[in-house]
């Protein structure tokens, strides 16, 4: 398996990251699972350090404190966690998906493990559309789940929007207008006892949609020149406070600017707007971003475009699109539970 997936079942085209199980349908939470190889469970082990006293071979220290995640049906050790840490198995999570979203409302498109399991993903298509007022340009939406069994982070869910004419993902998170990052748990042994309070705090999170969709036609409505777009891209991304912008941060803009005018920005409605103007950005961080790292490895790339610095510089150009125009406010808080 490429690009650091230990396994993935995916419906529809064939994904960022190459070969997979390929489904005829979207799946069931249940058939998600099976296909995708998750249907192993992670156990906590004690961490046992050899004592190198020549005298006591064969014995060991205890480490106190500290376990050891292990994937089971591998008997592969996936990272070390306090006394509290408290594993979320891939059944639970899906089950967690389905009871936050309503069993069978949500279409499983893709789900997998990353690494050796350290990270599992699903990604999950709600009912309806975003559709820009009086043109065919339309973002679906999507709900994803990542759990980490390394103890690197906490059980994650947010809303990722998907511009279905250039696949791009609008924006990662509900960070947008830095308003908290979706739902977030943590791995504590009361976990479970956060599923209402998430059920409730995703439920609000459901106006999050109507309101990108305002935010989105408010951005359609709005024709700008040349020197808005410069402006715009050079707020967007700015060099690095009381330095001059870069060789290589002027030629990051120039690349934007030239996303302005790409095949997907042209659509009747679309062209010359300050919405074509944030899809310049969103164009550009998705398929054309030169980061060598991120083109050497598939799997980071899509990390950095939904969790990492790439969903960060889209988080801040719809921002700066919003303020520039002057809708403010716009996008509903989600917080952790």
């Amino acid at each position: 398996m490429s690009a650091n997936i230990d396994s993935l079942a995916y419906a529809g085209e064939v994904p960022w990251h190459g070969p997979g199980h390929k489904l005829n349908n979207p799946a069931t939470s249940e058939e998600a699972i099976i296909a995708a190889g998750l249907d192993w469970e992670v156990k906590c082990g004690n961490i046992v350090v050899s004592d190198f006293d020549d005298q006591k071979i064969g014995r060991g220290i205890v480490i106190p404190n500290y376990f050891c995640t292990v994937r089971m049906d591998k008997r592969i050790p996936l990272g070390i966690v306090g006394r509290l840490y408290t594993p979320i198995q891939n059944k639970e999570a899906f089950g967690f998906f389905d009871s936050i979203v309503g069993e069978k409302k949500a279409i499983y498109h893709v789900a997998g493990a990353l690494g050796k399991g350290e990270t599992i993903w699903i990604l999950a298509k709600l009912p309806g559309d975003i559709r820009i007022v009086g043109t065919d340009d339309i973002t679906n939406k999507y709900l994803l789940l990542t759990n980490t069994h390394s103890g690197a982070r906490s059980l994650r869910m947010f809303f990722t929007p998907i511009r279905v004419v250039c696949q791009n993902t609008l924006s990662s998170a509900l960070s947008v207008r830095k308003v908290g990052e979706g739902i977030t748990i943590r791995h504590f042994p009361d976990i479970y006892k956060k599923v209402d309070q998430a059920q409730v705090a995703l439920g609000l999170a459901l106006n999050y949609y109507d309101d990108l969709s305002e935010a989105f036609n408010a951005l359609a409505r709005v024709n700008i020149n040349q020197n808005w777009l410069d402006e715009y891209i050079d707020q967007v991304m700015p060099p690095p406070q009381d330095k001059e912008p870069s060789t290589r941060l002027l030629n990051i803009r120039n690349d934007m600017k030239g996303c302005f005018d790409s095949a997907s920005n042209r659509l009747p409605g679309i062209r010359g707007t300050a919405w074509a103007a944030y899809n310049s950005v969103t164009e550009y961080v998705d398929h054309f971003r030169k980061v060598p790292k991120l083109k050497k490895d598939k799997t980071r790339r899509l990390e950095s475009i939904w969790v990492g610095s790439g969903a960060q510089i889209k988080e801040r150009a719809l921002d700066t699109a919003l303020n520039k125009i002057e809708v403010q406010n716009v996008l509903v808080p989600v917080g952790q539970v």
